[in-house]
């Protein structure tokens, strides 16, 4: 921007008048007349470089910043080793973009190449593309990469995250698929109405593992259900989880989606994210948007190219299955970042502090009065149930802490990362007892 210069008075009219105006006001006149600015905004004179600095600072003093944080339901607060921004800060790095002529970038796909090989081993599955925009999106696109000329019904539990069901039903809506929600059961996908549901047109199933309520679902057993009538088996994962828990590839999953952001993305102000997607071999020429291949060039030295592109841009537009035009290719490089600094004993560890911790969080909660709505297994986030929830999530609020979700019905959903110590824990205990009382 440093070399923009903005049209003059007669360059602008003459824009407007080539494209059939008269006025600003006639060309946004599309735009309620309620919400315009009547006023000037209360912009100060231009400022020195030491008084914007102030200015901003200033304002920065403002935002409120919490000591300790409770809350995930899809953002969580993971440590980030210094060495990921340290990297991906680098300029050489610092692009969200793989060029036209991708083949002339060879860092840059070297870097994609890397995360796609880490989110197999991570999944256990044979192939992932360059990634999607964020969790949602690759779910829903998961699921429509399943229907079929004769299989156009997906089936979605209940208790997949909210705003991840809203993203496919749009996707849904868009391409005229029908879909329907399975419903739960204390917590977790039915699997009786599951087997009721599901029939010859089915074309997936997809869960959530953990799912929207931290518990673990019989993913084996729903895995079989969809096998059983031919559709696909889509799991949407915590990926930190999967440093503990099975696979999908170990659950028979055929696809394996979810958000990024715990592998190295700060919780931010909602994103940049990133959606990650594998699949088994079968479906790798389904997969939507770009997949990096090894290979060797004319004198037998390692190169790298885009090997498979599944964009109606590249490809027939029939026979496109997605318009996804771009990768979360910085974000996708962070994500390599954090999981070879991890590796996988890290991330095994990792997960287990998570889990451990939310166990002592919930059982604390639970002897102060707030006890669990779902008695099953959970990874590192629990619903609690009990008078004065509201009250206590206000009291944590004055003391700096960012309880968990409120869910209504005097529910919360709590979840606790690595960075929350026991010293935190306890006063969030404490804070449940002097509610209680």
């Amino acid at each position: 921007m440093g070399t923009f210069v903005p049209g003059t008075s007669k360059e602008q009219r003459a824009l407007l008048e080539a494209a059939g105006y008269t006025s600003f006001d006639d060309l946004f006149s599309v735009i309620p007349e309620s919400v315009y600015l009547k006023k000037p905004l209360p912009l100060e004179e231009g400022l020195s470089e030491m008084e914007t600095e102030q200015s901003i600072r200033a304002l920065a003093a403002k935002n409120r910043t919490y000591q300790a944080i409770f809350r995930g339901a899809g953002s969580y607060d993971h440590y980030i080793p210094a060495i990921v921004k340290r990297v991906v800060s680098k300029e050489t790095f610092l692009t969200a973009y793989t060029p036209y002529q991708a083949e002339i970038s060879q860092g840059i796909l070297q870097s994609i190449f890397e995360y796609q090989s880490m989110i197999c081993a991570l999944t256990g599955l044979d192939v992932s593309n360059a990634s999607v925009y964020d969790g949602a999106t690759a779910t829903a696109e998961a699921a429509e990469l399943c229907v079929e000329r004769k299989k156009t019904r997906v089936l979605i539990s209940d208790s997949v995250a909210p705003e991840v069901k809203k993203v496919v039903m749009t996707y849904a809506f868009g391409r005229d698929t029908d879909i329907q929600v399975i419903p739960e059961k204390d917590g977790k996908t039915s699997t009786e109405a599951l087997k009721e549901m599901v029939g010859p047109e089915t074309a997936c199933v997809i869960i959530q593992q953990p799912n929207f309520y931290g518990l673990l679902e019989p993913a084996e057993e729903i895995g079989e259900i969809a096998h059983s009538v031919n559709a696909k088996f889509v799991m949407n994962c915590n990926p930190i989880s999967l440093g503990l828990l099975k696979t999908p590839a170990e659950v028979g999953a055929d696809l394996a989606v979810g958000e990024g952001q715990p592998l190295g993305m700060p919780i931010g102000f909602g994103g940049p994210y990133l959606g990650f997607m594998a699949a088994t071999q079968a479906l790798m020429r389904k997969l939507p948007g770009r997949i990096v291949g090894e290979t060797t060039d004319s004198e037998g030295r390692r190169a790298y190219v885009l090997t498979l592109q599944a964009r109606e841009q590249h490809i027939k537009r029939e026979k496109a299955s997605s318009n996804i035009c771009s990768n979360e290719a910085l974000c996708a490089l962070t994500a390599a970042v954090y999981l070879a600094a991890m590796g996988p004993q890290g991330m095994k560890e990792v997960a287990e502090s998570c889990m451990s911790k939310a166990h002592y969080l919930a059982d604390g909660l639970k002897k102060a009065g707030f006890g669990l709505v779902y008695e099953g297994e959970f990874f590192h986030e629990f619903v609690t149930e009990g008078a004065g929830s509201e009250k206590l999530l206000q009291k944590l609020d004055e003391k700096g802490i960012l309880g968990g979700l409120p869910l209504g019905e005097n529910r919360i959903l709590w979840c606790c990362t690595e960075k929350n110590t026991r010293e935190m824990m306890d006063e969030v205990i404490r804070t449940a007892e002097e509610v209680a009382r």
